[in-house]
């Protein structure tokens, strides 16, 4: 009888530490397959510099999506402290971007977006500050990172204002995995965590 259950422990041991290791090796393995929130409609912005940012420039990396406005006195300077967060822990990876979308346009050119970039000293070929035509950024929010509710769209783009704490992380493969409250230190920690898990994929 002691030596089953010997062997049994023993087994189990071995399959519990072969599960262990197939784990550490294969990116992905034992984890649930998630299926995408959404998926991002092609889209073409200008960032900083005066330069178009399409959603080609964007394929095969992860990246962060969010939307903001520079002369914000609410949500938004939290909001980017804690983007600062993810900034410094994936600066020097090539592979991972951050796109700061503006909801106020007509305020934020690409000249007062990139003074707002250089106040932040951040490496602006990581994380991307865009302006471009006030119905297709909010549509970009509402359709393709579902941080901002459809519903909200209004006829007249002119009086549409959207302003969102939500952030959206975006795959290899230009596919939206989840949402997060860019107000919450544990959902930011989270986006770090899930952020690496598909950088290795």
């Amino acid at each position: 009888m002691k030596k089953k259950l010997l062997y049994g422990l023993f087994f189990g041991a071995l399959m519990l530490g072969f599960y262990f290791m197939l784990t550490a090796l294969i990116p992905g393995f034992g984890q649930r397959k998630v299926n995408p929130i959404s998926e991002v409609k092609p889209f073409r912005f200008t960032n900083q510099d005066g330069i178009p940012v399409t959603n080609e420039d964007v394929k095969g990396k992860v990246y962060v999506a969010e939307y903001f406005f520079t002369t914000c006195p609410g949500i938004c300077p939290m909001m980017n402290t804690n983007m600062r967060l993810v900034y410094d822990r994936f600066k020097e990876n090539p592979d991972f971007l951050i796109l700061s979308h503006t909801c106020q346009p007509e305020v934020d050119s690409p000249a007062v977006l990139r003074h707002y970039a250089d106040s932040m000293k951040v490496d602006t070929k990581r994380w991307v500050f865009l302006t471009g035509r006030k119905d297709s950024l909010y549509n970009m929010a509402r359709l393709s990172y579902s941080i901002d509710d459809p519903a909200n769209n209004l006829q007249n783009f002119q009086d549409d204002f959207m302003h969102t704490q939500f952030w959206a992380l975006v795959d290899r493969e230009g596919k939206v995995r989840k949402i997060y409250d860019g107000l919450k230190k544990a959902e930011v920690k989270e986006l770090i965590s899930d952020a690496e898990k598909l950088l290795k994929q």
